[in-house]
C-alpha cells in the first residue's frame, strides 16, 4: 500500500521488451536506499515488484541506486508506463510502512485507467489543472475527495457534471507538488495515470450487494 506522497523524481534508464511485457530500469537514490528483492515501488502509481538492485554508494562514479522491474500486459494496457522511453522522468513511492503515517490517503497503486491533461491554469504559486478521465471512472470522482493522478494523492477542487459525455476532474496543486512531482512540468495532452478511491468502490458493491 501507498500514501501517494511522492519521495523523489526518479528517471528511467533502461526499456527492455521481453515478448509481450517489458522490463523497466528506473534509478532513484531514495527509494533503493533500503530496498530488497521482492519490495514494492509505486512508478507513476503503478506497484511494481523490485527484481534487482544496483548503483547506489557503491556504483560507478557514486551513480543513484537502480531497480528493475518487469511490467506485465495487464499493466501495458491499462496504464501509461508503456509510452515510457530512456530518460523519462517518473514518480516514485516506497510503499508505506506498517504504523507509519498515512500522509495522503489510501492508494493501492492499481491504476484503473488512463487520464488526459486538457488544460493548466496558473495562479501566483500554483495551478488548477483539469485532466479527462474515463467515463467508467467518473462515477467515483466526488468534490473535494480524493484521487491519485501518475501516484500523487490529490484532492479534486471540481469536477464535470454528472452524466458527462466527456468527464473531468479538475486538482490544484502547490508549489510543494509542481516542484516535486512530474506534474508540475506536465504539458496539456499528457496522459496520467488515474486510480479513484478504493473506497467507493467497495462502498458500491456492497451497496449493489444489499439491492
Amino acid at each position: 500500500m501507498f500514501t501517494g506522497i511522492i519521495e523523489e523524481i526518479g528517471r528511467v534508464e533502461a526499456v527492455e521488451p521481453a515478448g509481450d511485457d517489458i522490463r523497466l530500469r528506473v534509478s532513484g537514490a531514495v527509494v533503493t536506499s533500503d530496498a530488497g528483492h521482492g519490495d514494492s515501488i509505486a512508478v507513476n502509481g503503478v506497484c511494481l515488484t523490485v527484481v534487482e538492485l544496483g548503483g547506489g554508494s557503491g556504483g560507478p562514479d557514486g551513480a543513484p541506486g537502480w531497480f528493475t522491474a518487469d511490467v506485465m500486459p495487464e499493466t501495458l494496457t491499462h496504464s501509461s508506463l508503456g509510452a515510457l522511453e530512456v530518460g523519462s522522468p517518473v514518480n516514485l513511492e516506497r510503499a508505506v510502512r506498517a504504523g507509519g503515517r498515512l500522509g495522503g490517503h489510501i492508494v493501492q497503486g492499481h491504476v484503473d485507467g488512463v487520464g488526459e491533461v486538457l488544460a493548466r491554469t496558473p495562479g501566483d504559486r500554483w495551478e488548477v489543472v483539469r485532466v479527462g478521465v474515463p467515463a467508467e471512472l467518473a462515477r467515483y470522482v466526488v468534490h473535494k475527495g480524493s484521487v491519485t493522478l501518475d501516484g500523487v494523492s490529490l484532492t479534486v477542487s471540481d469536477l464535470s457534471d454528472a452524466g458527462a459525455s466527456a468527464p473531468w476532474l479538475e486538482v490544484s496543486l502547490i508549489p510543494e507538488t509542481l516542484t516535486r512531482t512530474t506534474l508540475g512540468d506536465a504539458p496539456v495532452g499528457t496522459t496520467v495515470n488515474v486510480e479513484v478511491d478504493v473506497v467507493a468502490k467497495y462502498v458500491e458493491k456492497m451497496v449493489g450487494a444489499t439491492r
